[in-house]
């Protein structure tokens, strides 16, 4: 197969379809008896990776976009309504086919994991955040990256070098990620289970000896960089390279896929848009991988 947006489209559609088949408790509900959707749940994926993967971040452009030049996969669109509201329907069935295609890959078995949140801004203004439907979720956090502060939430990472998740989370901008990782392990035991030996890589911030000792239990080896006041640490000459891995891969998140521009205004429009990209990554891999491209991540090939 080639590496080009339409082949793409139409291996995601053939295999999600396959997948959502197989597996139809991973849709929406809806009634045996009464109007049937004019666009299937399969094509509605495909639709949304697209988007994504062409940097449409409104939904009324890229529906206009999709009408004048995609016809030729797309026979019927939605309107902008339609669009929004089957996709925010669609945001458990996104999430369960991240790992779905992510387990049918060759990297899916890596055995070096990287670590890391990065923030995800949904708002600026005072009044904003006062009349936001986010607040309660959302809330002021400090990035130590980019020596800011922002508004809003933080997505949590578990990925391969290659970019593959392997597991998220989307929380407020203060949580401790020690706490999510630990969250993340117990929402799903087998990915450490089946892996023994696992080794992940984090910077600083996931330190202590209770947390080591839990993840050490898990049969994940932890490898950080030292602390102020502490010893050097085993690995310690890998962390910068592997360091700039982690950075790259949410540097796709946000500079090829838009993440800080996700335009969400309540949970559930935030939550689809980040799931949105996080799939629209792991198809690219996916196809690349299948494809024998050389660089997995690759977006060059699908973003015009």
């Amino acid at each position: 197969m080639d590496a080009d947006l339409d082949t793409l489209a139409t291996a995601l559609y053939v295999r999600s379809d396959d997948l959502l088949k197989d597996n139809p408790h991973q849709i929406p509900w809806r009634p045996t008896v009464g109007i049937a959707p004019m666009i299937c749940d399969a094509e509605m994926v495909t639709l949304a990776v697209m988007q994504a993967l062409l940097g449409h971040t409104s939904e009324a452009r890229w529906l206009r976009f999709a009408d004048g030049h995609l016809r030729h996969l797309f026979p019927y669109l939605p309107k902008q309504p339609g669009y929004n509201k089957r996709l925010r329907r669609l945001a458990a069935t996104l999430n369960w086919l991240i790992g779905a295609l992510a387990r049918d890959t060759s990297v899916w078995s890596d055995d070096v994991w990287v670590i890391d949140s990065t923030p995800v801004e949904c708002a600026r203004s005072r009044e904003t955040v006062k009349r936001s439907d986010l607040a309660g979720w959302a809330e002021y956090g400090y990035c130590a990256s980019h020596s800011r502060f922002f508004w809003g939430l933080r997505l949590h990472l578990v990925a391969t070098l290659h970019g593959l998740p392997i597991a998220f989370a989307l929380t407020g901008a203060k949580a401790d990620e020690r706490q999510v990782l630990l969250d993340l392990m117990h929402d799903d035991p087998t990915l450490a289970a089946s892996r023994p030996g696992q080794i992940m890589i984090g910077d600083k911030n996931y330190y202590g000896r209770a947390f080591e000792a839990t993840i050490a239990d898990a049969g994940i080896q932890l490898l950080r960089r030292a602390r102020k006041g502490e010893p050097e640490r085993p690995g310690g000459r890998f962390f910068k390279p592997l360091r700039q891995s982690v950075e790259s891969i949410f540097d796709t998140l946000k500079g090829q896929l838009d993440l800080e521009q996700h335009g969400g205004h309540t949970p559930q429009g935030v939550l689809v848009r980040v799931l949105q990209r996080l799939l629209a990554m792991t198809t690219a891999i996916w196809h690349n991988d299948r494809t024998g491209q050389p660089v997995r991540r690759s977006l060059l090939a699908y973003d015009h």
